[in-house]
């Protein structure tokens, strides 16, 4: 990826928000308002920001919101590009380059994901503990941008412990119950197969999406500390005996955002930068 390219997006934002975010989200399939809970919000359009990727999957609107949570600063990126669109992973994970290079010290990842836990349920939130990348490629393939950070990069820890004590704190105190698991992320764009869903079972995934695990490994290779939530928006294939729809994703998504929205503003208003 193109260090320049990065860093024109970053001054092109950075020139519009006037500082540098403590904390930045990005956000999944369907998860948008919740930048209701920022205060003095400004959008601007992805189109509008030099080299950015522009989602085309129903569900992401394309905009990223900046504004405060008390005395924080708070980007919330509004859909991401997928790498099933033809995207490369340079590009899955330019915005997660731009938000490392804005400054952000944290990033919470969201997405829209299947159970597979047969002790999960549809419409709950998971907070991811650790993943599985099975997309058959790692976003830092190729020559390393020392600027950017390590050739290698420790996975020991890449969802932080202290980040997701905080956001479990924050469902306890808004009443919101968050299973915790294992993230398996698949190359799509189909759905996985029942016998797919059973391999994953047995190798430790509590859920599976097609996201995430690229902008994760990158915001760890930058320094940034990661938390991410998953959106169990259906039940994986050969569990619930149903066909599954991207429309379904989609009405779940609607009905729970308000929830996230919830925690997301706890979990900022107790935010120690």
């Amino acid at each position: 990826m193109n260090f320049d390219l990065v860093d024109r997006a970053k001054n092109y934002l950075l020139d519009k928000i006037g500082a540098g975010p403590n904390v930045a989200i990005i956000m999944g399939s369907g998860l948008s308002a919740v930048d209701e809970i920022l205060a003095g919000p400004h959008r601007i359009h992805y189109m509008s920001i030099p080299h950015f990727p522009l989602p085309k999957v129903p569900g992401h609107r394309g905009q990223v919101v900046f504004g405060r949570v008390g005395k924080l600063q708070v980007v919330v990126f509004e859909g991401r590009v997928h790498s099933y669109e033809g995207n490369t992973m340079a590009e899955v994970t330019f915005c997660t380059r731009v938000i490392g290079r804005l400054g952000a010290k944290s990033l919470i990842l969201t997405n829209a994901s299947g159970a597979i836990n047969p002790d999960f349920a549809r419409g709950h939130l998971m907070l991811i503990t650790d993943h599985i990348n099975l997309l058959g490629a790692n976003p830092l393939t190729g020559p390393n941008e020392d600027r950017w950070g390590p050739r290698f990069v420790d996975q020991t820890e890449v969802y932080d412990l202290g980040l997701r004590e905080k956001l479990k704190g924050a469902g306890q105190y808004c009443g919101i119950h968050l299973c915790e698991g294992v993230y398996a992320a698949m190359a799509g764009p189909t759905y996985e197969t029942p016998a797919e869903v059973r391999f994953l079972r047995t190798i430790g995934a509590d859920a599976v999406g097609m996201s995430t695990v690229p902008e994760a490994i990158v915001a760890r290779h930058m320094g940034v500390r990661v938390a991410g939530l998953s959106m169990l928006a259906n039940v994986a294939a050969g569990i619930s005996g149903k066909p599954i729809d991207h429309s379904e994703v989609l009405d779940v998504a609607t009905e729970i955002t308000a929830e996230l929205g919830m925690l997301l503003q706890r979990f900022l208003e107790t935010y120690e930068a």
